[in-house]
């Protein structure tokens, strides 16, 4: 955009005039004589470029930093200034010698790229007297006081190309230090743009800088689990003294005397959590506790381990927290006796399919300057991968009823009896930790860890909202009381599949002790469960599957009034329930006739691919809603999806192949990744909402390489196995050694998995 050039160019000629000593020179004129030429300009900038490290840092304020290194030999002060003692000075050093040029310049720079005036509106007194401060030195060229305005958002290019979310420049605006205590607040804005319904041109202007609508928000909407992708982020750097509601009072201000009378309406909305002020303030109490609690056990592990390397004896408890002891359970490849080893694979896909669909939420957060022409590669069919999240968590739910119940049957078969007291317990052991671990870093040490323009958005708030809600987490119930005000959003399928266990007792006693009537009871079950589902989606206007244009008011209900509820959930849970009942009764030497195989395969594949490529059009750029299509999506996608892995499972057990296929799915490798899983799942959020709330300008996206991102797919299973090493197979070894009597005491000797350790509970 050529008028963002001539800025820089007025900010350059502006700093030489300032920096030349005992020259009268008219810079704006353009009367530069022999003073400076022009590749003496670019030997500043190349300077410059070479001390900060990168172009792409390159700021207005390097740029004066680097003239006043190179020309300040030439000023008569009482004290040298160069570029690393200018930060000292609450006013510019230099504007008594230059009164007159500064003031001239200053004057035509002003006009040309107009400064945000905090003090504009109805803001606070306080607001009010420093901002009278910073005009002042802002007029002067001080130093702090460019350095606030350099850091305030300004116009960018690309705005047709969707590249509307301006974040300014974070660290510059944290870091200013002004006269009379005046520091940097970095406020982040969010802007709302309306057109005159009636005007066609401006619809399509619209469109094209919103990105076709890939999401549609309002500016009141919860914006820290969904991305409010309709909302313009600008940011803007004002004095500590303004509160958010001063920035808002003096943005709205400014905004109405460039949209009155034009087709464009602005909405303006700063909240308190999205404006920060550079802090000193010691780590709280509770981030201090938690942070010793988890080197704590850092040092029990890795204590633990080494007497355990050079066989010194310890009680079982302390054995537990072996580092080496878990660390070669988590790689072993042997399996247990009687494990199902088409799962992993099935486990392995679904899981690396989900955290590309999270991912795929995720990067909406983030500016680009090309998202017009990045929502317009998502709208490609093949881009439903991403787009269909819900569907790779129900082979979990169904997983998981199928392994609880091949467990019971197995148990009722050799007792007689089922403990269903040990089988809580024991549930509780496993899961309950590392929830615990993930909740207690998430809320106490992970808002300490970094910074950014959207930190408060995406890991403050989500903090927040743990330190009130967090027990609802640990007594499972958390999924009841709506999707944005959960903790840890993510964990709610923890939720859910606790409560289907809880039930699960009563599932396999039925069909255990009355086979057909057990049969027909969880067929009725699965019935009710598509039809709710159905019914739903459609009254309420619901959609499972993130459409073009979707609201993010549409996606939380959906998420409230279906996805999250296990009544919903349940059609699956009792297909792996049935299942897990005819892998134990039906002999593993069954064999079905060609024809049967043939049609299994034929039906199966047809199911999955419709639940898989069928919502495809939803996806489209142009796609009009039909709750029709809605619905089948949520009632029928979940079985159609299931219905391979059943089938592939039911084949592999019973012997009836050993393709290429099975073969795949039964990888051992798969073994390490189903011990990762429950981690795998705790972890992925909080790791790209680390990356999204360090996130500090816009860049160029290019979908796959964002997508297939290896730097963060390897945080991600390096925190899952800290998680699986330190947390979950400790209290797992804990449960073996204390709830299953004297044979744990055996079990407890050995680095090889067991039966109990490896299979998935």
């Amino acid at each position: 955009m050529g008028v963002y050039r001539d800025y820089l160019l007025v900010f350059l000629t502006c700093s030489i005039q300032v920096s030349l000593a005992g020259q009268s020179v008219d810079i704006l004129r353009g009367n530069l004589g022999s003073s400076i030429e022009e590749n003496e300009i670019l030997r500043v900038l190349t300077h410059n470029d070479s001390d900060t490290g990168s172009s792409e840092n390159f700021t207005f304020v390097g740029l004066v930093n680097g003239l006043f290194q190179q020309y300040n030999d030439t000023l008569v002060t009482d004290e040298v200034i160069t570029y690393k003692t200018l930060d000292r000075y609450t006013t510019n050093p230099y504007y008594n010698a230059y009164t007159e040029e500064i003031d001239h310049e200053a004057r035509k720079l002003l006009q040309i790229v107009p400064t945000f005036d905090p003090a504009a509106g109805p803001v606070s007194a306080e607001c009010r007297r420093q901002s009278d401060i910073f005009r002042r030195e802002l007029n002067k060229f001080s130093l702090w006081a460019l350095k606030m305005y350099d850091a305030t958002a300004k116009m960018p290019s690309g705005l047709l190309s969707g590249n509307v979310n301006q974040f300014g420049d974070f660290d510059e605006c944290m870091g200013v230090e002004g006269s009379a205590g005046i520091r940097g607040k970095y406020c982040l804005a969010y802007l709302q743009l309306d057109v005159d319904q009636s005007r066609a041109d401006l619809l399509h202007l619209h469109r094209l800088v919103h990105s076709h609508y890939a999401f549609r928000s309002n500016i009141t909407d919860p914006g820290h689990r969904v991305p409010r992708f309709s909302t313009v982020s600008w940011a803007v750097c004002a004095p500590s003294g303004c509160s958010a509601r001063d920035v808002e009072a003096s943005l709205k201000h400014s905004l109405v005397r460039h949209t009155e009378d034009t087709g464009l309406k602005i909405t303006v909305r700063v909240d308190a959590d999205m404006c920060q002020v550079e802090s000193g303030e010691p780590l709280p109490t509770e981030t201090i506790a938690v942070g010793l609690l988890f080197i704590g056990i850092l040092a029990l592990s890795v204590f633990a381990g080494v007497c355990d390397h050079y066989h010194v004896p310890m009680k079982p408890a302390v054995r537990a927290f072996s580092l080496k002891r878990n660390a070669l359970k988590l790689v072993s490849l042997e399996r247990a006796d009687g494990d199902i080893a088409i799962l992993h694979g099935i486990r392995a896909l679904n899981a690396f399919m989900l955290i590309l669909s999270h991912k795929s939420m995720a990067i909406f957060f983030n500016p680009y300057v090309n998202r017009t022409s990045m929502t317009e590669y998502v709208g490609k069919p093949w881009t439903v991968i991403g787009r269909a999240a819900s569907l790779y968590t129900d082979p979990f739910i169904m997983l998981s009823g199928l392994l609880t119940t091949y467990s019971f049957v197995g148990k009722l078969n050799k007792s007689g009896r089922l403990n269903v007291r040990s089988e809580y317990l024991s549930r509780l052991f496993r899961i309950v930790p590392t929830l615990a671990a993930l909740v207690l870093f998430c809320t106490y040490v992970m808002p300490f860890i970094g910074s950014g323009p959207q930190w408060n958005l995406v890991v403050s708030q989500h903090a927040d909202i743990c330190k009130k809600t967090a027990w609802r987490n640990f007594l499972f119930i958390h999924n009841y009381f709506g999707f944005e005000n959960m903790c840890l959003t993510h964990t709610h399928h923890v939720g859910i599949d606790t409560q289907l266990f809880a039930l699960s007792p009563l599932m396999v006693l039925l069909i255990y002790r009355r086979p057909k009537l057990g049969m027909a009871i969880l067929a009725l079950v699965a019935t009710i469960s598509t039809a709710l589902r159905f019914y739903v989606t459609y009254a309420r206007r619901l959609n499972n599957y993130v459409f073009f244009g979707t609201s993010v008011r549409q996606l939380f209900d959906t998420a409230n009034y279906s996805y999250i509820l296990p009544t919903h959930r349940l059609t699956v849970y009792t297909f792996g329930v049935l299942l897990g009942y005819a892998l134990k009764k039906v002999p593993t030497d069954y064999k079905l006739s060609n024809t049967a195989l043939n049609i299994g395969w034929f039906l199966s594949i047809l199911m999955a691919m419709g639940a898989f490529f069928g919502p495809a059009p939803m996806g489209t750029v142009d796609y009009v809603y039909n709750p029709i299509h809605a619905a089948s999506y949520n009632a029928f996608a979940p079985i159609g999806w299931c219905a391979i892995f059943i089938w592939m499972t039911f084949l592999a057990h019973t012997g009836n192949t050993n393709g290429w296929l099975t073969k795949l799915f039964s990888w051992k490798g798969f073994l390490i990744s189903t011990r990762l899983s429950y981690a795998i799942y705790l972890t992925q959020f909080p790791v790209f909402f680390f990356n999204v709330g360090e996130t500090r300008s816009a860049e160029y996206i290019g979908f796959i390489r964002t997508m297939l991102n290896i730097k963060e797919f390897l945080w991600i299973l390096l925190t899952s196995a800290i998680l699986t090493l330190l947390f979950e197979t400790p209290f797992t070894n804990i449960k073996n050694c204390y709830l299953k009597g004297s044979s744990s005491k055996d079990q407890s000797n050995s680095a090889v998995p067991t039966i109990k350790e490896t299979k998935v509970e």
